[in-house]
């Protein structure tokens, strides 16, 4: 892993754009995506890996949990498959680490106490709270860098900052197109059935459609400046017309 903690913490800058990301001839591989297993992407196991997910699934309900456990296997999947056939030094070859960290907190600010304790959007309160929760340790044992913690935080406010133009860190684009995979059925091309299977065996969906559609409603109607709100109507349409997912509901 890189000692820059640009490259290392997935801070380098890709096209905010994933028609255009996804379109790129020197990326695009030659075959179908390959099915992995739950092994092929061990979660990390450093000490503040182990905080943060103890973190996540006491503060998460478990249909948010489990869906934050496949956003980091189905992104990882996405990442092998569709960014790692890169010959050299690639802007996708970020820790894993950093990048379980932001699909665990990714949705921390969706819970029913963090969307009422502030009047911040759910990805903005989030990713403020990350930056504290990942520097702050009771016993000062398991503390992320603060190049990491800022990348996790730019990672969460920005993920449901779906642009055409513009750029986007490395991290975010992933956790972008892990998530709207999970949540719409998205990019179907980038990832086997039988991973999908796998992924979503071990981490339940549990009506995951309804109950994501009625938080983005419960932000709303709590605050109609949310920024969920430029996602129109037709996004949770969308979430609860996914068919990819659908057998999994």
């Amino acid at each position: 892993m890189s000692s820059n903690p640009i490259t290392e913490y997935g801070l380098t800058a890709v096209p905010a754009s994933t028609t255009q990301i996804l379109n790129d001839p020197t990326t695009k591989p030659s075959s179908p995506p390959p099915a992995f297993t739950l092994p092929s992407f061990p979660i990390p196991s450093t000490a503040l890996a182990k905080r943060i997910q103890a973190y996540a699934k006491t503060h998460l309900p478990e249909p948010t949990y489990n869906h934050s456990l496949r956003a980091y296997y189905f992104g990882q999947a996405i990442r092998r498959y569709r960014f790692g056939s890169t010959e050299g030094p690639s802007v996708w070859d970020f820790s894993d680490e950093t990048y379980f960290l932001s699909c665990l907190l990714h949705d921390i600010g969706t819970t029913e106490e963090n969307l009422r304790k502030t009047r911040l959007s759910f990805e903005f309160y989030g990713g403020f709270l990350a930056l504290d929760v990942l520097q702050h340790d009771q016993n000062d044992a398991a503390v992320a860098p603060r190049e990491q913690a800022e990348s996790v935080a730019e990672a969460i406010i920005r993920h449901q900052d779906l642009c055409g133009i513009g750029k986007i860190t490395a991290v975010g684009q992933l956790i972008q197109l892990a998530t709207i995979f999970d949540n719409t059925g998205a990019y179907a091309d980038l990832v086997h059935q039988d991973t999908i299977e796998a992924v979503s065996t071990a981490f339940p969906r549990l009506k995951w459609s309804s109950c994501f559609v009625e938080t983005i409603h419960r932000e709303n109607g709590l605050k109609p400046w949310a920024h969920s709100t430029v996602l129109g109507e037709e996004f949770p349409a969308r979430i609860m017309g996914n068919k990819l997912m659908a057998p999994y509901e």
